[in-house]
């Protein structure tokens, strides 16, 4: 049996690999594979093929159509009247809804993602038997492993 855990790398990923040697876990027998992590930044507009799920237009909708009403009611008492400012209302809306998304993307999210700082840096493999599963995966989850994962041998 394979059991896979994924750890920061930290001094719970070496008390780790001490205990199960402590055990009688051999060294031939555990692996760790440090990972790459991703060192180009995340994009912000999506193409055909790719989404995030994010939407940056979704805030500026919200806004075109508040600033419209606002537009079009003041609207009958400017010179243009209520459908130039309605339309004019909508656009100042649309644009300043865009630009709070992305500012919001682009500055406060990812200030977020970098302060919140879990990644997986590497891999760790153990081979044994099915017997010393359940205590392996107990010392992995006791040392903070951020995953673990058992695949039995065919």
């Amino acid at each position: 049996m394979q059991i896979f855990s994924t750890f920061e790398i930290s001094s719970y990923l070496e008390l780790a690999i001490s205990s199960l040697e402590e055990k009688g876990i051999k060294k031939e027998q555990i692996y760790a594979v440090p990972l790459d992590n991703r060192t180009e930044e995340r994009r912000v507009f999506d193409s055909l093929h790719r989404s995030d799920g994010t939407s940056l237009i979704d805030v500026g909708a919200a806004l075109a159509t508040a600033f419209s009403v606002i537009g079009a009611s003041v609207g009958f008492k400017l010179s243009w009247g209520p459908i130039y400012w309605g339309l004019i209302g909508a656009f100042i809306g649309f644009v300043l809804g865009v630009a709070i998304r992305l500012f919001t993307e682009l500055v406060v999210k990812k200030n977020r993602r970098l302060l919140k700082g879990k990644y997986s840096e590497v891999i760790l493999i153990i081979d044994c038997e099915e017997s010393q599963a359940a205590f392996i995966e107990n010392v992995l989850w006791n040392h903070y492993a951020l995953g673990v994962a058992k695949v039995r041998k065919v």
